[in-house]
């Protein structure tokens, strides 16, 4: 199974970019997208469709032309859910899980922190979020959650560790939550197979940062334990520009 997650920044704007082509031409069998800043009814269904992907699942957030997820897939999941159950992260439209035979596959768009009001909603989204997932395990122990961390793991994931020690996403409480949450039973698909540097997921719109590599490695496929023997490839495909963030790709067997 192919799985690619991708903060696309808008799905309406990624789709004039050329993003159903370039959907057609990566051909996952899932593709966990974040930041969709739409609502079904605004999005072209039939045409994500006719791409190969009748199966679409969107969870928008209450706030028009904000966040939300959305799942596409080749087949149709067993199970669908929407949310956690948790209304400050579900009101975001944060969270969004189907369920296969073998494999579960969660989209996650984890908030940023770009003022200390969103910074506070950050570390109780994590915390709380954390347990939600301790839980969620005892029942779908074979879970794969893609998306948008907005947190770099580590000094390799960021194109300047030391001037950004201070900034949300690299913060050192960020960071250990983040590795905390890793430790707690999931794998960095991409940094099991990859370990070399200035590989990075997301880049500023600003001082030319993606033709120059500047950037932050802060989507993630991050799998649970049992599959590590089934994990074939992970990936990052920065050549797909539809975003100021780029596609990530985990395949298991």
């Amino acid at each position: 199974m192919k799985i690619i997650s991708y903060n696309v920044n808008g799905i309406r704007a990624a789709i004039t970019k050329g993003f159903l082509e370039w959907l057609q031409q990566a051909n996952p069998d899932v593709i966990c997208l974040q930041e969709i800043k739409a609502v079904e009814s605004q999005i072209p269904t039939e045409a994500i469709t006719e791409a190969g992907y009748p199966y679409q699942y969107y969870f928008s957030a209450e706030k028009k032309g904000y966040s939300g997820v959305a799942i596409l897939a080749k087949t149709e999941p067993k199970n669908v859910v929407f949310g956690t159950g948790i209304n400050h992260m579900d009101a975001e439209g944060r969270n969004l899980r189907v369920d296969y035979d073998g494999v579960s596959i969660m989209s996650l768009y984890l908030p940023s922190g770009t003022n200390i009001d969103r910074l506070e909603h950050k570390f109780k989204y994590m915390d709380d979020f954390q347990n939600y997932i301790d839980e969620l395990k005892k029942e779908v122990p074979n879970l794969v959650i893609c998306g948008d961390y907005n947190i770099c793991h580590e000094a390799i994931d960021i194109h300047d560790p030391i001037r950004n020690a201070k900034v949300s996403g690299f913060l050192p409480e960020e960071r250990a939550w983040l590795d905390a949450f890793m430790k707690s039973g999931f794998i960095d698909t991409f940094r099991m197979l990859n370990k070399e540097p200035h590989n990075y997921s997301w880049w500023s719109y600003r001082a030319n940062a993606r033709n120059n590599n500047k950037g932050w490695r802060i989507d993630y496929c991050l799998a649970a334990e049992g599959l590590k023997d089934k994990i074939n490839r992970a990936l990052i495909l920065p050549e797909a520009k539809h975003s100021d963030h780029c596609p990530v790709l985990v395949e298991i067997k």
